[in-house]
């Protein structure tokens, strides 16, 4: 497996690998990553689906990606995921599943007409203070301490992160920044998660930043990730003849391990009950889904709680890692991602409401109508309630959300980064709220006057979620935590998902699962096509410029007469003054005497 960029590769159709033919695939999960590895087993790796089998412990195919309207209690989305133009291995695939929607059209050309027809951006990011709205400035507010941590921690090397908090590498003053409110917000980040894992977002998104007031560099899909991306994918994947084998919990997978191979040898699962095995020879590839955000999620209603659930049992994702890690150090340490429940919890909730006040209130803070049924989104992303206990945000994607929805609702979800603390209105904490009590903190957050809260509450429909891994991969670590995609010496097998790693991307991303399933087929089949590289938008000049700029604020650079002339007429000076960074100025008028010395002290200072 080889990583590329360009057009070259990216176009090119592989020759079928060598011994294809004999050989079959069973895939641990039907999530992004499974369904990945299974997308490009077919596609690159050119093998017949019908020797391709896909266990999931799920009823339906999506993992985390889901969406679903339940018959009594109405419509679920336990999470959100936001694209961008960068996901490069996701949109590499994309390209060749065919749309449900559009006759003649790939998932990728609809995802892309829909975000060139209506480009997200919020009208209203935050808001504090019941309803007051945050100016849309684009202000990041990062003191010159907060800006110096910020740069230190991005050129920090990996291992001298291992093992720390973001709360042990910057002060308060960055965690009271706009900056910061806008980062945990997109990305479900808090003080308590891992260094590493900020500083790689961080060098991952140079080309985000630009845009993270007002989340214009965000893409979503037309309706729920369900319904625009799973269904579309599994009905191609299915076409191919890939069987799914749902209500299926694998429990065990075996190892031969010696000096110089890794090959698996034994595959076990526990369905309604009952046991089953295979044996596996090294024609049999293995591709393993470890850890999950969503295991032991729970779901509560109108009326009742959703239970927070944090055994480990048989047949759990979880219980499945530890059975392997057993077997071999390099295999990862799963405890060291489910054991701090505390910091990996989190909870959303799904909120459904017709016309009237609600509407009345949401329309006033987001400045768009949400009944108007034009594709278009009502908040741009997620919308923050800065002073929230809970730190909520919610989110108002396009309507209709769910293809069943009536044209008399809307469907809205909210997630909360802290759900372990009393409500600002709530004296309790999210994780032990109804969804009518989650829907008047939330409705309290938005101005609704407070005799008024109570019966407003109850004209909308709200079911929470509690998902006690959500943010599990955040949490901090270090090398070796997390098994290789493809371990050393493995013949047969590889690991998929959010726990397995892999270089210079970061998880939490819709691209992260689909770069392990593809990063895995094209090694243990030696498939002749570069993976797509991950954006290096931290090596643009241009990016990191503009990234800068807005960071600081807009503020001009205060540059030493002779650094500011020695930039003059030059390439780097002409770019920085296009951001209004410099004045212009004449290199000529700068003596010889000062421009060694000032050469020498700005490559210092750069």
């Amino acid at each position: 497996m080889y990583y590329s960029g360009g057009n070259y590769e990216a176009f090119a159709r592989p020759r079928k690998p060598k011994g294809v033919d004999e050989k079959s695939a069973y895939i641990v999960g039907a999530g992004l990553a499974g369904l990945a590895a299974a997308a490009f087993l077919v596609r690159d790796g050119q093998m017949d689906g019908r020797r391709i089998t896909v266990f999931d412990a799920a009823k339906l195919a999506g993992g985390a990606m889901d969406g679903i309207k339940h018959s009594e209690t109405g419509y679920r989305i336990r999470g959100d995921r936001e694209q961008e133009d960068h996901m490069e291995c996701l949109w590499d695939l994309m390209r060749s599943i065919p749309s449900i929607e559009v006759e003649g059209a790939s998932v990728l050309d609809e995802f892309y007409w829909l975000n060139k027809e209506d480009p997200t951006y919020s009208l209203r990011r935050a808001t504090r203070n019941r309803g007051e709205p945050i100016p849309m400035a684009d202000k990041m507010t990062l003191s010159p301490q907060a800006l110096r941590e910020l740069a230190t921690l991005a050129i920090t090397r990996d291992e001298d992160l291992y093992d720390k908090r973001v709360s042990d590498v910057v002060g308060q003053e960055f965690l009271d920044s706009d900056f910061w409110l806008f980062f945990k917000t997109m990305f479900a980040m808090i003080p308590c998660h891992s260094a590493l894992e900020l500083k790689l977002y961080l060098n991952r998104f140079v080309h985000v930043i630009s845009g993270m007031h007002d989340l214009s560099g965000i893409t979503f899909t037309r309706y729920n990730q369900y319904e625009s991306f799973i269904v579309p994918w599994v009905k191609w994947l299915e076409g191919h003849g890939v069987t799914f084998v749902y209500d299926t919990r694998v429990t065990d997978v075996l190892f031969d391990i010696t000096a110089g191979r890794k090959v698996a040898r034994r595959i076990e699962w526990l369905t309604a009950g009952k046991r089953g095995a295979r044996d596996l020879t090294e024609n049999d590839l293995v591709f393993m889904t470890i850890g999950s955000p969503v295991e032991n999620s729970s779901r509560g209603d109108q009326h009742t709680p959703a239970k927070f659930d944090t055994e480990i049992r048989e047949g759990s994702i979880w219980a499945l890692w530890r059975n392997i890690a057993k077997q071999h150090p390099s295999f990862g340490r799963p405890d060291k991602f489910c054991t701090n429940i505390h910091d990996s919890t989190q909870m959303t909730a799904t909120v459904t409401f017709g016309p009237g006040k609600v509407a009345d209130y949401i329309q006033k803070i987001s400045q768009r109508d949400p009944f108007v049924r034009n594709g278009h989104f009502f908040t741009g992303g997620n919308l923050t309630f800065r002073d929230s206990a809970w730190s909520i945000s919610w989110n108002g994607e396009r309507q209709p959300h769910f293809k069943a929805q009536r044209p008399d609702e809307v469907v809205s979800w909210i997630i909360g980064l802290f759900p372990d603390k009393p409500g600002n209105f709530v004296p309790k904490p999210m994780l032990e709220c109804t969804g009518e009590e989650i829907a008047q903190e939330w409705l309290y957050h938005m101005g609704v006057p407070v005799a008024e809260i109570g019966k407003i509450a109850k004209s909308v429909s709200c079911n929470p979620c509690t998902l006690p891994f959500c943010v599990a991969f955040f949490l901090p670590r270090r090398a070796g935590d997390r098994p290789a995609v493809v371990p050393e010496h493995a013949v047969n097998f590889a690991f998929i998902g959010q726990f397995a790693e892999t270089v210079r991307d970061c998880i939490y991303t819709t691209e992260y699962s689909v770069r392990t399933g593809m990063e895995a087929v094209h090694t243990l089949l030696d498939v002749q096509r570069g993976v797509p590289e991950v954006w290096g938008s931290k090596y643009d000049l241009r990016a990191l410029i503009s990234s800068a700029v807005v960071l600081r604020d807009g503020q001009a650079l205060e540059l030493p007469e002779p650094y500011r002339k020695l930039l003059d007429r030059t390439d780097i000076g002409d770019l920085v003054r296009q951001w209004g960074q410099l004045p212009g100025g004449d290199p000529t008028s700068i003596s010889p005497e000062d421009r060694v010395l000032a050469e020498r002290e700005l490559g210092t200072l750069v």
